[in-house]
């Protein structure tokens, strides 16, 4: 059986391309921000719909067309990184929107072959296994605009992540839409009768044991959710202070303006001490050059931590991202430093970025592939830290992620299994100017919270910055008198309790998305015995 691409072709394009265009958009506006998440949960259903009785190579063509509009949607503020131009845009929404292609591909293969019910029911375990695979594709990878992010305002649903990690979420999302899609396709082909279309129409059992399995899953994460987010966060506060420098991209790795920058940093952190803070947290390269290769400028920053008299958390580096080096054979590091109050620079701790930015820090096999060939340059040349860092002081132990690591839970988990009892995340997002960007990263720094069930900590240099709790519940965020949280300088202290975490995800990982991938292939099996057995009874 080879499908039916389309009823009546004019009228079925345009009405695969509406709903198309109709579940990219419910799913563009579930993220930030636009920030409806409630729309993810309906957000796969008109793609699953148009889905319904078509041949692979269409469904494959046709999710791959939603996937480009989705990414386009979530990413379009990369455009205002300088080197990054309308092709590199073109071409990271076709790779990114070959994964929704190729669920669109096997979900129609398997709704052909073993009919709808049982690809309705393989939905999550494919879709899970997509996520994880664009998570983690060597330098492609990009665990960014998963499903379960556009839930972060919602405590009750995301809890489940420190059982069995983000993808869960992921997981259950597209289970519910599963759902949804046999109850609406129930009824939109009920009328269809024929040999040749039986397998498109889901059955009364799948359907009810799909609602069913649905249901109880939803009601039980939402359950535990509002039984966790109930309990009290017991344990020994310290007060933090985060210092929002709001330097201007243009303005940070200009010389002219160093004095400028430290003068700022001086100035706001020492109205910080006031609020009488344990640990200052600066925002990564906050200084406008490397400590460890400036004295004079090391010197500075000592002078600004004795006057304070508390330790220093801040991100030096010796190169700006996204800038083409001068020479080649020089490797950088973007680095974090914990300097104490009279303590020299050899009595630093510091932890250098393990997980560097594709193309704006260094530039992936540049020996081997040809990246001239679409116009992208050598820039960074920055190397790679190979150490889990936890910085201590007194009984606090406590990690450090730069930049966009914190979108990588393995990374994170590694840092909490190492004994830290918060991480902090400091970060720059000036080159992106206003635009979702800043919201999307602390969107996803919600879910390393939960995930470990520690608090997390996110200092930016033009926002947004804040503390979120082990529920991932954002319980501060620093804002000026008019409520903007981008863009303003100033500085904001909160109180956060250094915790022990023992949850499942931090034990064990996302072995969910390894379920997911076994679960793929069980379906995979799965259809080839029924291929198998249908041809033995047409040979009979």
């Amino acid at each position: 059986m080879k499908g039916h691409p389309i009823s009546s072709r004019p009228f079925g394009y345009a009405r695969d391309f509406f709903l198309i265009l109709l579940s990219c958009l419910l799913l563009v506006c579930s993220f930030p921000r636009f920030d409806l998440g409630f729309l993810a949960w309906i957000g796969l259903l008109p793609l699953l719909l148009a889905l319904h009785g078509k041949n692979p190579k269409y469904s494959f063509l046709l999710s791959l067309a939603g996937g480009i509009l989705f990414f386009l949607g979530i990413f379009h503020w990369i455009l205002e990184v300088p080197i990054y131009k309308l092709l590199h845009h073109g071409l990271l929404a076709l790779y990114l929107g070959s994964y929704f292609g190729f669920f669109g591909l096997v979900f129609s293969f398997f709704s052909i072959h073993w009919g709808v019910t049982h690809a309705l029911f393989s939905a999550p375990f494919l879709w899970v296994s997509l996520e994880y695979l664009r998570s983690n594709l060597s330098f492609l990878a990009l665990p960014w605009g998963l499903f379960a992010h556009s839930q972060y305002q919602y405590p009750a649903v995301i809890q489940i992540a420190s059982l069995a990690g983000t993808y869960s979420i992921s997981f259950l999302i597209v289970m519910v839409n599963a759902a949804l899609a046999s109850v609406v396709s129930s009824f939109l082909y009920r009328s269809r009768k024929g040999n040749s279309f039986h397998l498109h129409i889901p059955s009364k059992k799948g359907k009810w044991a799909l609602g069913i399995i649905a249901t109880s899953s939803l009601t039980f994460v939402l359950i535990y959710g509002y039984y966790i987010t109930s309990l009290p966060i017991i344990g020994n506060g310290i007060k933090v202070s985060l210092i929002q420098g709001n330097i201007e991209q243009v303005k940070k790795w200009d010389p002219k303006y160093a004095k400028d920058i430290i003068q700022v940093y001086a100035e706001v952190t020492q109205k910080a001490t006031r609020d009488q803070p344990t640990l200052i947290i600066w925002p990564e390269t906050a200084t406008p050059r490397a400590i460890n290769l400036d004295p004079s400028l090391y010197a500075e920053i000592k002078e600004i931590i004795d006057k304070a008299g508390v330790p220093l958390i801040l991100g030096s580096a010796q190169h700006q991202k996204f800038e083409e080096t001068e020479l080649e054979e020089l490797r950088y590091s973007n680095s974090a430093y914990l300097i104490h109050p009279g303590l020299g620079v050899m009595k630093s701790q510091r932890y250098d970025k393990i997980r560097l930015f594709p193309f704006g820090e260094y530039l992936p096999y540049k020996e081997i592939l040809p990246w001239s060939l679409i116009n992208v340059r050598g820039s960074g040349n920055y190397a790679a830290g190979k150490e889990f860092t936890v910085f201590e002081f007194g009984r606090i132990r406590f990690g450090v992620t730069i930049c966009w690591e914190n979108v990588f839970p393995q990374l994170v988990r590694q840092f909490v299994r190492g004994g830290a009892q918060f991480m902090i995340n400091i970060t720059n997002e000036a080159r992106f100017g206003r635009t979702a960007a800043p919201y999307q990263l602390a969107s996803i720094s919600v879910f390393r919270a939960v995930e470990n069930r520690i608090f997390v900590i996110r200092c930016a240099n033009t926002g947004v910055s804040c503390i979120i709790d082990p529920c991932g519940r954002i319980i501060s965020r620093l804002k000026d008198q008019k409520g903007q949280d981008t863009f303003v300088q100033g500085w904001m202290s909160g109180w956060i309790i250094p915790l022990e975490s023992r949850t499942l995800y931090t034990r064990y990982g996302d072995f969910v998305a390894w379920i997911a991938i076994v679960g793929s292939l069980v379906f995979l099996l799965g259809v080839f015995r029924h291929k198998r057995r249908q041809s033995s009874v047409f040979r009979v």
